[in-house]
Order: structure tokens, then C-alpha cells, then sequence
């Protein structure tokens, strides 16, 4: 018995090691390769580093990487929940974009007061962003389109769609700004105090993205549904010897995913801007691909991932106090995640010569001897 606990404390002492050894080696092999690259440019990389240190440091900082952060990690888990199903769902920057559009329409227009005009707003974003990425699904399941195809594709209608509906339905000119009409007050997100040493205030939607981690997490590890997408994932064959209709879980999957990205302009909606105009955040749903590769699709991972590539993302401007172009920021970000899904790789091919090696041993292990019987 002691023996058989021993192997298994190994087991996961060796398992912990690895979890940690990946993205430690993952940062120092993006920090080296970064170095080069300011070093070629003619820049010191110890000041660059320093600078981009110091920045993260301030309050002001902190709240903007935070509510930067919250769309990213909501971008994040748009991506992730088609990850696991090993569907590619592209289309994520489309579905948040027409989603952000009518769910603009609708808050501005006042069809209803306060905190009912914001339920309106969220509700209609989920149903928008569902819908439009169920579209690929269909096309998946019924006439066998690949979903990068088709949300692709999906991308260029949602834009093409988008600027109709506010250049002809929604929108207001203000000056040489074309956009819906502002949500009123009443309707506003509030901010939540979080970060000491300064007036600005968190974007009150962190708490609906922590809130939705927490419910990836279960649905996807704790539920039948969670188990069957994941292992419909891994082979649909095996999927439907168990009963599981693959076609239901992918169309299920990617309308799942689309509500998410309804979700992703709303913290910019509700809490900032308050309206959908030329300046409206774009791009979010390909880094919400980028930041579920580099958390590995772990709600916790992805956490780390959205505010180290908003903290990148907030800094870029320090750099250019040294005379640094911001470009160098993307070719850390892009070193980042090449480093990780690097490290991830070798460290994986490592527990598996590990674990081919402990079991060789144990092959090679002459048995114990049966213990004689206790006399009668």
C-alpha cells in the first residue's frame, strides 16, 4: 500500500513540476527572444523591460490593463468554448460587432428605464451573437462547410451588416461621428472602486466575466453536457457509440460560443463609450484566439493571459518615450504565445518519456513474492 501511495505523491509531484515548468519556460525563452529584438533595433532591453515594469505599477495603470483585460478574457472564453469541442470558431469578432450594434440600437432608443434598459441591452447582445455564429453551425451539420470558412465569410457580412444598420437605422451624426444614439444615464454600468490611488474606476463588468469563468469551468468540468462536448471533441466516433448526437453538440457548441461573444463589446457599451461609433473597439475577437491558446483553454489561464496582453497592449505607449516603436509590443505578444504553445509541447513530450520510463521499471521489477498464509 505504501509503495502504491508513493508512486502516485511521484505522480503528481512530476505533474506539478511540469504545470509549473511550462510557462516559467515559456516567459524566460520570450524575454531572450525579445531582448534580441531590441537589441538588433539598437535599444536596451534592461531599460525597456524597467519601463514597461514601472507602468504596471501605477493605479491609473492597473484599471485600464483591468478593464481592458475584461473584454479580452470574455473574447477569451468565446474562443475557448469551441476549443474544447475542437470546433475553430473564427467568426467571434463578427458575432460581438452586430451583436454590440443592435444591442446599441436597442439602449439608446430607451425602450424601456434603467436597469431593465440594461437587461434589454445584455439579453439582446447573447440572442444576437447565438444566432449569428448558430448560422456556421447549421452550415457545419447540414451541408458539411467548415466552420473557419463560413465564419469567415460570417465576419464580412456581420461588418458589411453593421455599418448598414447605423448608417440607416441606428445611427446619429454628432460632429464628423457617425454612431447610435448614447444610452441614457440611468442605463450606464456602474464602476466599482477596486484599485487605491485613483478616481478611475473599474468597469462594473469584471464581475460578469468572473462570474462567467466560474460557469465555463462547471458546465464544461461538472455537467453531462460539459463531458459529452468534450468528448465529442476528442472523437466523434466514440461520441456517438455513446449515444451523444454529434450534430446537436455542434450546433449547441458554436451557439454557445456566439452568446459569449455577444458579451464582449458590453463592457465598452455599459461602461464607457455608451454608444457604437467609427471608434468602437475592433480586432477583439482574434485576440480572444491568441489569449485561449496562451491560457490553454483554463479559465484561470486565460485570466493570466487577457491581462498580460492588455497590460502589453496599455504600455505600448511608454515605449515610445525611449524612442521604441510600438511594434515591439506585438513581437512580444507573438514571441509569447509561440513560446508557450512551444514549451507546453516540449514539456508534454517530456511527461510522456517520463511516464514510458516509470512504467519500464516497473515492467522490469522482479515480483514480489506472495506472503505465506497465517497458520490456523
Amino acid at each position: 500500500m505504501s509503495g502504491f501511495l508513493d508512486r502516485v505523491l511521484g505522480r503528481v509531484r512530476l505533474g506539478g513540476w511540469l504545470a509549473v515548468a511550462a510557462p516559467i519556460l515559456a516567459v524566460v525563452f520570450a524575454v531572450l527572444i525579445t531582448s534580441v529584438v531590441l537589441l538588433i533595433a539598437g535599444k536596451e532591453p534592461v531599460e525597456a523591460f524597467t519601463t514597461l515594469a514601472g507602468y504596471g505599477t501605477q493605479p491609473r495603470s492597473m484599471v485600464m490593463i483591468l478593464n481592458t483585460g475584461v473584454m479580452y478574457y470574455i473574447s477569451a472564453l468565446a474562443v475557448a468554448v469551441g476549443f474544447r469541442m475542437n470546433l475553430f470558431n473564427i467568426g467571434v469578432d463578427g458575432q460581438y460587432r452586430l451583436a454590440a450594434v443592435i444591442a446599441a440600437g436597442l439602449g439608446g432608443a430607451a425602450v424601456v428605464p434603467g436597469v431593465l434598459n440594461i437587461v434589454l441591452v445584455v439579453v439582446a447582445a447573447v440572442v444576437v451573437g447565438a444566432l449569428w455564429a448558430a448560422i456556421a453551425g447549421l452550415l457545419r451539420v447540414y451541408r458539411g462547410v467548415s466552420e473557419v470558412i463560413s465564419t469567415i465569410m460570417l465576419n464580412a457580412i456581420a461588418t458589411g451588416l453593421g455599418s448598414w444598420l447605423v448608417s440607416e437605422h441606428f445611427g446619429v451624426l454628432t460632429g464628423n461621428d457617425l454612431g447610435t444614439r448614447p444610452i441614457p444615464d440611468d442605463a450606464h454600468m456602474p464602476g466599482i472602486p477596486l484599485i487605491a490611488g485613483t478616481p478611475v474606476l473599474v468597469n462594473g463588468f469584471i464581475v460578469v466575466a468572473v462570474l462567467l469563468g466560474v460557469a465555463y469551468w462547471v458546465v464544461l468540468t461538472r455537467t453531462r453536457f460539459g463531458f459529452e462536448l468534450r468528448a465529442t471533441g476528442k472523437s466523434e466516433s466514440a461520441a456517438v457509440a455513446s449515444g451523444v448526437s454529434v450534430k446537436k453538440m455542434i450546433v449547441a457548441t458554436m451557439v454557445m460560443s456566439g452568446a459569449v461573444a455577444g458579451l464582449i463589446g458590453m463592457p465598452e457599451l455599459l461602461g464607457a463609450s455608451y454608444k457604437y461609433s467609427n471608434n468602437f473597439p475592433a480586432g477583439l475577437g482574434f485576440t480572444g484566439i491568441a489569449i485561449a491558446l496562451l491560457g490553454r483553454n483554463s479559465p484561470v489561464g486565460m485570466a493570466v493571459g487577457a491581462l498580460l496582453w492588455s497590460f502589453l497592449d496599455n504600455s505600448s505607449n511608454q515605449l515610445q518615450l525611449l524612442d521604441i516603436s510600438k511594434e515591439i509590443v506585438q513581437i512580444m505578444q507573438g514571441v509569447v504565445v509561440l513560446s508557450v504553445i512551444i514549451a507546453y509541447e516540449l514539456v508534454h513530450r517530456y511527461r510522456i518519456v517520463a511516464e514510458q520510463r516509470r512504467v519500464s521499471r516497473q515492467l522490469a521489477a522482479p515480483a514480489e513474492p506472495p506472503k505465506a498464509e497465517a497458520a490456523v
